[in-house]
């Protein structure tokens, strides 16, 4: 038995790579070429923007949470300097003393309308 050498149509039907992109190929192709580079730099910018709205929220974030503990650490100093006790350690030495009688009323006569 003898071998024969096994016909390979497949390669003999390939192309070289050289041969489909051509020159001519290429050239009637630049249009597309051009607006896949564009979708290229818009997407890449798109991805660019994404990131900086992801940080300046994280930074707001940050801000708020920031001026939220300032307002709870004033909100509760103010509260503390509002006692009754704490406003009479300040007025005492300025000889301010705390008014122990009531105000008086002052009575308004009712006016009949003619």
């Amino acid at each position: 038995m003898s071998e024969q050498p096994v016909n390979n149509s497949a390669g003999s039907n390939r192309k070289p790579f050289k041969r489909i992109i051509s020159y001519e190929w290429v050239v009637k192709n630049i249009g597309f070429f051009l607006f896949l580079a564009l979708l290229a730099v818009l997407y890449i910018a798109n991805g660019h923007m994404a990131d900086k709205s992801l940080r300046d929220a994280d930074k707001t974030e940050r801000e708020l949470k920031e001026l939220q503990y300032e307002y709870k650490t004033l909100k509760s100093e103010i509260m503390f300097r509002s006692r009754e006790s704490e406003i009479i350690k300040v007025a005492d030495p300025l000889g301010l003393k705390m008014v122990t009688d009531p105000p008086p009323r002052i009575m308004q006569e009712k006016r009949e309308t003619e």
